[in-house]
């Protein structure tokens, strides 16, 4: 694990969002071994082969999550944003959502494995 991400989510303002960032984070470690973490563009992104695999984006009400390499997924039906070419999906979690953690890992090991 990359410390600079490790500092980031430490400093997140709000304690759920650093819950949920760091749940995550170890979700996609679980699922892609290999990954590696950087600080990119200000936020933490998650690489596999030197390609985007996912990111966490903190704002000021949620935390978005993006899975990239995700045209194949099948998410339950308005879980997740999809991009216009299908590649990306982003899901943005709130305060008092229910998270299905286990989901999140399946639909991130799929698509480290496309």
């Amino acid at each position: 694990m990359n410390q600079e991400v490790t500092d980031y989510i430490g400093k997140l303002a709000q304690p759920w969002q650093a819950d949920v960032c760091n749940r995550i984070r170890a979700l996609i470690n679980e699922a892609i071994p290999e990954v590696q973490e950087r600080i990119q563009y200000g936020k933490p992104h998650f690489l596999q082969n030197g390609k985007y695999a996912a990111v966490l984006g903190p704002a000021k009400g949620w935390v978005s999550f993006t899975i990239f390499n995700a045209q194949a997924l099948q998410p339950p039906e308005g879980l997740f944003e999809s991009s216009e070419t299908g590649d990306r999906k982003t899901i943005k979690i709130r305060e008092k959502d229910e998270v299905d953690y286990t989901l999140l890992k399946a639909l991130i090991q799929q698509a480290a494995a496309a």
